[in-house]
């Protein structure tokens, strides 16, 4: 049996609707086996967040080395990285390791408004972490953040797709998640523009949404699917998960990982 595996460096939610969780779930359901390394321990759940505690640089080098020396990873996606010293040291065991489907989801701040990294990270990840990406997969305050700009108009998205594509990245997908009208986002692989836009699906159940889709992108990278096959499939899957969603708290719930075998 051809086992396809997928490994995630990011932060664990409690919640289990975002994070290491969500994106173990997001392999399962796409038939590959997932792997993690932790970045962070949060206590949260589907109102906010209440405490974050980052782990050691060292402890989350050894888990990415526990891994691939042994079990492997056929892509990598990163969500996550609380501060400079973790992305410094995951970009040090990127090179090491030679990775090369690399997802990186810029996570900075949870569906509940929560900052989820120092503002000192930020250009870590901009300057060492986003030049080896195959795929970088930032929502709009995170795009912003990452260009410093704040957009008015989709020519102003367009310009930021290239920007992020100048620093290294193969490509951007900028999820549109946070603007007006039906759900769009914009991939751009350096040479041409693809819109994928689907109706938007009227729910709160949007907690771990960025993270489900940037799995399932590194999920399908794994399987060997191209580049622009895999977003457009992760896209598909993300929206049926959203559309078949359920609540179970007070806030955001999330999305519904395992829609395609069983029914809330």
């Amino acid at each position: 049996m051809n086992i396809r595996k997928a490994l995630t460096i990011a932060g664990s939610d409690s919640g289990a609707g975002a994070g290491i969780q969500a994106d173990l779930k997001t392999f399962a359901a796409h038939g590959v086996y997932g792997t993690s390394a932790i970045t962070a321990i949060t206590a949260q759940n589907t109102v906010g967040v209440t405490k974050v505690l980052a782990l050691k640089p060292e402890l989350v080098a050894a888990q990415i080395d526990a891994i691939i020396s042994d079990i492997g990873a056929h892509a990598v996606k990163t969500g996550m990285l609380a501060n400079a010293a973790i992305i410094d040291l995951v970009v040090k065991k990127i090179l090491q390791h030679r990775i090369k489907n690399l997802v990186v989801d810029p996570v900075m701040v949870a569906t509940s408004g929560d900052l989820l990294i120092q503002r000192s990270a930020v250009a870590a990840l901009r300057g060492k972490l986003i030049p080896l990406a195959t795929v970088v997969t930032p929502n709009i305050p995170e795009a912003e953040v990452l260009i410093g700009m704040k957009f008015e108009t989709n020519e102003d998205i367009r310009e930021a797709a290239r920007r992020i594509v100048k620093l290294g990245a193969k490509s951007v997908l900028i999820k549109g998640g946070h603007l007006k009208g039906p759900a769009t986002d914009l991939f751009f692989d350096g040479k041409e523009f693809i819109s994928l836009r689907v109706p938007r699906i009227r729910t709160t159940n949007t907690h771990g949404t960025g993270c489900t889709l940037s799995a399932a992108i590194a999920a399908n990278l794994a399987k060997g699917q191209k580049l622009e096959a895999a977003v457009g499939n992760a896209k598909r899957y993300i929206t049926a998960a959203l559309r078949h969603s359920y609540r179970i708290g007070a806030g955001h719930s999330p999305v519904h990982h395992f829609y395609r075998y069983w029914k809330a």
